[in-house]
C-alpha cells in the first residue's frame, strides 16, 4: 500500500521534513496497521526533527495519532479491525497517512471521544497522568507550579489537578495566554516575561514554596524553579522547550533545602502493554467524566507539517494541535 508520509533524511530545521510516498506492508507478529484521520503534535517532535533526541536517519516523524485499525497480526486481541484506536508514544512514524505499529501500543477508543481529541491528547493527557499520579502523587490541599500552562500539556495538568483538589499555580507568556489558562483549573497565574516567579510563588505560598515544580520549559526557568521548591521539594523537569539545563553541581540542592531532582518520560511510565492501558484508562476517565475537556486550538493538513513546527516553535499555539489526514 502506497501512503504520504513526512520523513527526515538528517536533523535540522522544520525545512527538514519532507512529504514523500512510502510503502506499507501487512502486519507482522505483535502489530498493527492503522490508518489515520489525526495526528497529534508535541514539542517532542521537534526535539526529534532538530536532533535533540537523536533518532536513526532517515526516519519518520511523530509519536501520536488516532484513526481506525485496518488490520493486525498473530497473537493481537485486544484490538480488531475497525476499531476506532488512539496511542501515544509509539515508534517515531506518526506524521503519516497510515503504518504499521506495536499494538500493544494502541487503546481503543471510547464513543464519547472523537478523533481529533484522542490525537490532540493521548501524549500529553497520558504525560499528566503519570506527573501527577506517579512522578508526584498530587492530593487534595497542596499547592503546586506548573511550568508553560498555556499549553497542551499544561491546559490539561491545569484541569487534572484541579479535580484532585489541588491550588495550582501557573506560568505562561503574556496575558492572554494568562488569561487562557486562568480558564482551566488554575488558580494563580504568574507572566514569566515579567519575571520573579520564585518571588511571586513565595508570596502565594506564605513564603513556604511548593512541594512539587513540572517544568517543561527548561533552561530560561531551571533556576527559578529551584527556589520555589520548598525544603525536601521535588523538581520534575519533563521537558526542554528553552533548551536543555546547564549542568549543575549537587551540592546546590542541598544548598537550597536538601532537594530532589528527576527527568521522567512517557516511554518509562508506560512500558507495558497493562501500564498503557492503565494510564489511557485514566485519562478517557477524567475526559468523559467532564473533569477535563480537551480542546483542539490549531489544525494543519499533513503537507503544512512544517508549518506548525514554525508555530508552536515560535510559541504561536494554545493548547493542543493536530495535523489531519484527508
Amino acid at each position: 500500500m502506497q501512503v504520504k508520509a513526512i520523513q527526515i533524511d538528517r536533523p535540522g530545521p522544520p525545512s527538514a521534513m519532507e512529504l514523500r510516498t512510502v510503502t506499507v506492508g501487512e502486519p507482522g507478529p505483535g502489530e498493527a496497521l492503522i490508518r489515520h484521520t489525526a495526528i497529534g503534535l508535541n514539542y517532542i517532535d521537534t526535539y526529534h526533527r532538530s536532533g535533540l533526541y537523536e533518532l536513526p536517519m532517515p526516519s519518520g516523524i511523530g509519536t501520536e495519532g488516532a484513526g481506525v485499525v485496518e488490520a493486525v497480526g498473530e497473537g493481537v486481541d485486544h484490538i480488531a479491525p475497525g476499531d476506532r484506536a488512539a496511542y501515544a508514544m509509539g515508534p517515531p512514524g506518526s506524521y503519516s497517512e497510515a503504518r504499521i505499529m506495536p499494538a500493544d501500543r494502541l487503546v481503543k477508543l471510547p464513543d464519547g471521544i472523537d478523533d481529533r481529541q484522542a490525537a490532540a491528547m493521548m501524549l500529553k493527557g497520558m504525560t499528566v497522568e503519570y506527573l501527577l499520579n506517579r512522578t508526584f502523587k498530587v492530593s487534595a490541599g497542596q499547592t503546586i507550579l506548573f511550568h508553560a500552562a498555556a499549553g497542551g500539556v499544561g491546559l490539561i495538568a491545569g484541569q487534572w489537578a484541579s479535580a484532585l483538589g489541588a491550588t495550582v499555580i501557573g506560568t505562561a507568556g503574556g496575558p492572554e495566554k494568562c488569561a487562557l489558562a486562568a480558564k482551566y483549573g488554575y488558580d494563580h497565574m504568574i507572566d514569566y516575561k515579567q519575571g520573579g516567579i520564585a518571588r511571586q510563588v513565595r508570596e502565594l505560598t506564605g513564603g513556604a514554596g511548593v512541594p512539587v515544580v513540572y517544568d517543561s520549559v527548561g533552561k530560561s526557568t531551571w533556576d527559578e524553579s529551584l527556589d520555589c521548591l520548598a525544603p525536601r521539594g521535588l523538581m520534575v523537569s519533563f521537558g526542554n522547550a528553552s533548551g536543555p539545563a546547564e549542568p549543575f553541581a549537587p551540592g546546590v540542592l542541598g544548598a537550597k533545602g536538601s532537594l530532589f531532582v528527576t527527568r521522567p518520560s512517557l516511554a518509562h511510565y508506560a512500558v507495558t502493554q497493562q501500564e498503557v492501558q492503565d494510564s489511557a484508562g485514566a485519562l478517557f476517565g477524567m475526559v468523559t467524566s467532564g473533569k477535563v475537556r480537551i480542546e483542539v486550538n490549531q489544525t494543519y493538513a499533513l503537507a503544512d507539517a512544517r508549518k506548525a513546527h514554525e508555530d508552536l516553535e515560535g510559541r504561536r499555539t494554545t493548547g493542543s494541535t493536530v495535523l489531519l489526514v484527508e
